[in-house]
């Protein structure tokens, strides 16, 4: 069996691609309707359904249109809807402002320090999977 956390690049181009030319099927879309709906080359939209290529975040967004769907229906083939975790309010510049009463909060380069140290603990796999993201979304 294979764990989820140590997909390389290459299979998850492979899974990635195969969930887009199944979404196509389902809609009775030519890779030239995908080409004519996006303005990607017909020889691209093949290299991804055929795990050749991982596509950016923005081609993901392309093909998604392209398709009719929301972006996250690429990756959740559940019948449900979506339940997202709730990560609280984000902070803005204005959160971060300080009043009188509010506690200083430890500077960005000390609370990422302290994330990496967290992440140095976790296991090579799961590293590997966030090494393989970030890597994707440092070429956006």
């Amino acid at each position: 069996m294979i764990s989820a956390y140590s997909w390389g690049p290459g299979e998850i181009a492979m899974i990635i691609g195969r969930r887009i030319r199944q979404l196509r099927e389902e809609r009775n879309l030519s890779q030239a309707d995908i080409e004519e709906r996006t303005g990607l080359l017909r020889v691209y939209i093949s290299r991804v359904e055929n795990g050749h290529t991982i596509p950016s975040l923005e081609t993901l967004e392309r093909l998604a249109a392209a398709l009719e769907i929301p972006l996250h229906q690429l990756f959740y083939e559940g019948d449900g809807e979506v339940v997202l975790p709730d990560f609280g309010k984000r902070q803005g510049t204005e959160d971060v402002v300080l009043d009188e009463n509010q506690e200083k909060q430890p500077p960005l380069h000390e609370r990422t320090r302290r994330q990496l140290e967290k992440w140095s603990k976790a296991s090579d796999d799961a590293r590997q999977v966030f090494r393989t993201l970030a890597q994707g979304f440092s070429k956006l």
